[in-house]
C-alpha cells in the first residue's frame, strides 16, 4: 500500500451485551482487528415480589429440593442476593446443582457452589432436560426441583422435568427489562454502520429488531437465540457452536468471511411498538 492509498476501514461489530459480560468477547474481536461497540439492550431487574424467591432459598437451605437448576448468570446473581437477604448460604445447601453452560457454572463456583450437572453439547433448557437424570428410588416420593427463572422464560424446562417424573417449582428470580441503546449507536445501526450484531438471548434479539432495525445480520449465541432472531425479522449470519467467547468470536469471523452462508433475508418484519406480541424467551445469556 502506498502512502496515498487510504486504509481499509475495520469491520464493525455491535455486541449487544452489558460491558462486564462482553469484555472477553470484545477483547477477542479487537485482537482480530475489528471495531467493537458494546451496548446492552436489556438488563436484569429484581422480581416484583421478592418473597417467593426468598422462601425458595430458605427451602434450599433446609433440604426441600433435590436439585436446583440454573439457566443464567442472572439467576445466580438473584439467588446470591436472596441468600444474603435470608442469612443462608448457597454453598451449604444439600441440593444437587445443574447449570445450563460454562458461564453459569463459573457464576455458581464464584458463589461457592459445585455444579453436579452440565449438558455436554446443548446449552439450552431442552439440553438440560435431555441430560437430567430420572428420579432415583432413594429420592422423595415427589422429588422437588427448584427452577429460579427469568420472568420471560418459556416452560421448556418446567414441562420437560415434569414429564421425567420430577416436581418442578418455578420461581421468578428476576425480570428482564429494556435498556435503550445510546442514540448514536441506534442511528448508526439503522444506517447500516455495523457489519454484524452479536445477540446473546431471544430478548436481546427482539430488542435489537425494535431499537436498531432488522437490516444488520446477527450472530447468535445458540439455537434458541437464532430462532428468536428469525422470528423478529432478523437475518442470522452465524450461530456459535457453544455459548463461549471463543465460539462467538469464531462465529463472527465466519459471518464476516462467508456472508453468503447466512439466512436469506426474512420475508416479513416483526411487529414493533403497540403491535408487538408479548415476549417469551428460551434460555437467556444476556
Amino acid at each position: 500500500m502506498t502512502p496515498d492509498t487510504p486504509a481499509t476501514p475495520a469491520r464493525a461489530v455491535l455486541v449487544a451485551r452489558a460491558p462486564e459480560r462482553a469484555a472477553g468477547l470484545a477483547a477477542r474481536l479487537r485482537d482480530g482487528g475489528l471495531e467493537v461497540v458494546v451496548a446492552p439492550v436489556i438488563e436484569r431487574a429484581p422480581a416484583d415480589d421478592l418473597a417467593p424467591l426468598d422462601d425458595a432459598v430458605r427451602g434450599l437451605a433446609r433440604g426441600a429440593y433435590v436439585w436446583a437448576v440454573v439457566t443464567s448468570v442472572n439467576a445466580v446473581d438473584a439467588l446470591a442476593d436472596a441468600a444474603a437477604r435470608t442469612g443462608t448460604s448457597l454453598a451449604e445447601t444439600p441440593a444437587r446443582w445443574a447449570a445450563v453452560g460454562p458461564a453459569t457454572t463459573r457464576a455458581l463456583a464464584a458463589a461457592g457452589v459445585t455444579t453436579d450437572l452440565v449438558p455436554d453439547d446443548d446449552a439450552t433448557a431442552a439440553g438440560l432436560v435431555a441430560a437430567f437424570p430420572d428420579p432415583a428410588v432413594t429420592d422423595p416420593e415427589t422429588p422437588a426441583v427448584l427452577l429460579p427463572l427469568g420472568d420471560l422464560a418459556r416452560p421448556t424446562l418446567d414441562d420437560g422435568l415434569a414429564d421425567r417424573g420430577w416436581a418442578p417449582h418455578v420461581v421468578t428470580a428476576y425480570r428482564t427489562v429494556r435498556h435503550a441503546l445510546p442514540a448514536d449507536v441506534a442511528e448508526r445501526a439503522r444506517a447500516g454502520g455495523f457489519d454484524v450484531v452479536v445477540v446473546s438471548s431471544g430478548s436481546v434479539a427482539r430488542e435489537i429488531a425494535d431499537q436498531a432495525g432488522t437490516g444488520t445480520p446477527v450472530v447468535a449465541i445458540g439455537t434458541p437465540s437464532a430462532d428468536a432472531a428469525r422470528e423478529a425479522g432478523l437475518r442470522v449470519a452465524a450461530v456459535a457452536s457453544h455459548p463461549t467467547d471463543d465460539a462467538l468470536a469464531a462465529a463472527v469471523a465466519q459471518a464476516l468471511t462467508d456472508p453468503a452462508a447466512s439466512d436469506p433475508a426474512p420475508s416479513a418484519p416483526r411487529p414493533t411498538g403497540a403491535n408487538r406480541a408479548p415476549d417469551t424467551s428460551a434460555k437467556e445469556h444476556p
